[in-house]
């Protein structure tokens, strides 16, 4: 599980941006709990995102163990990729914003699955996020 004061956070988002920029894209939002992170992007449409996603998880996987000390850190293995239309960005920005209030509530994991389920996505629970923090426990870190 990733603790990371606000400041921590802070430093993470800004490092994630620029390895975004790197990618010719451009971070919009980011925000996340312990134990998953949501970043809003504008990406180039001359790069995979399984690519970008590679670099950003290896470049700031490194990162965090080096720069704020958290031994052990990796990012899990998957990731969630969404496209979103220009008329939902400030709704999404917004969800962004509310990830600690929201996630008091309910787990990312059933969230996730809710949400997949929602739209007709396929998934095999195999691949599904392991070791998602209760709602309960999430006070505690606070």
């Amino acid at each position: 599980m990733l603790i990371i004061n606000t400041i921590g956070e802070a430093r993470l988002y800004s490092y994630l941006g620029g390895i975004i920029r790197e990618e010719k894209g451009a971070l919009l939002a980011a925000g996340g709990v312990s134990d998953h992170v949501h970043l809003l992007v504008r990406l180039s449409q001359h790069r995979a995102i399984m690519d970008i996603l590679r670099v950003l998880k290896t470049n700031s996987s490194r990162w965090v163990r080096q720069t704020l000390k958290i031994g052990g850190f990796s990012w899990q293995t998957g990731y969630g990729a969404f496209t979103v239309s220009s008329s939902n960005l400030e709704k999404v920005r917004r969800y962004i914003a509310r990830q600690k209030e929201h996630h008091r509530k309910v787990t990312f994991r059933e969230e996730y699955v809710r949400f997949l389920e929602e739209y007709g996505v396929q998934y095999d629970p195999k691949y599904l996020m392991v070791g998602s923090v209760s709602p309960d426990s999430r006070a505690e870190e606070e």
